[in-house]
């Protein structure tokens, strides 16, 4: 089993030995962006980016 396999089985169950390292590292790795906490707080946010391709348009009614 690759380590990669074995980080996603402790992920799955909620292993108690699990560093936030290692879960940041699976969870930026599905395209998410960690946002750093302001002013003290310890409480870290992920986004996921958007890829915009093309211009959106509304089609018109005849």
């Amino acid at each position: 089993m690759s380590k990669w396999d074995k980080l996603l089985q402790r992920i799955c169950s909620l292993s108690n030995d699990m560093r936030f390292d290692e879960l940041r590292k699976v969870i930026e790795s599905y395209g998410y962006v960690m946002t750093q906490p302001r002013s003290g707080s310890s409480h870290y946010t992920f986004r996921k980016k958007r890829k915009r391709t093309g211009n959106y348009t509304q089609a018109r009614a005849n």
